[in-house]
């Protein structure tokens, strides 16, 4: 397939941001296979730790919007796992991601974002949505959110 940029474009790679995602997701994994020996209680311990200590890292208004997040996830879906997912908190069945939180700093974006994976239970149709740009969150979002996660696993 021919190239859609004009002669004078330049592909330069990686964004610093994805550059760091991927050295956050590697270390992840390093960490991951470290704890192999454990059980899985203490895997899933440590990892919800990991979630938790990343969350605090945040800026105060990312920090906020995810600490919140992370409560209605873990209350709609007790079964998710909390984990580190390039560097984002996520929340995987049987380790593979359900969901996930973007803080807006993490890519410099204006707002934060709730994803779905193709794993998540929220097929409609031909098309669906399954990112939501987050920047407060009301008691009806709260609502929407839980009710969307619950949906998710099944």
């Amino acid at each position: 397939m021919p190239s859609t940029n004009s002669p004078d474009e330049k592909y330069s790679g990686f964004t610093a941001e994805e550059r760091a995602a991927m050295k956050e997701h590697a270390r992840e994994q390093k960490n991951a296979a470290a704890r192999r020996g454990a059980s899985k209680a203490e895997r899933e311990a440590a990892a919800e730790q990991d979630v938790l200590a990343k969350i605090a890292e945040m800026p105060e208004a990312d920090r906020a919007l995810a600490e919140r997040i992370h409560e209605i996830i873990k209350t709609a879906a007790p079964g998710l796992a909390a984990k580190l997912w390039y560097g984002m908190p996520a929340y995987a069945r049987d380790g593979k991601v359900v969901c996930h939180f973007q803080s807006a700093e993490k890519f410099k974006s204006r707002y934060a974002t709730l994803g779905f994976s193709d794993q998540a239970a929220l097929d409609d149709g031909a098309m669906w949505p399954t990112s939501y740009a987050l920047k407060e969150l009301t008691a009806a979002d709260e609502q929407f959110i839980s009710a969307l996660v619950k949906k998710a696993v099944g």
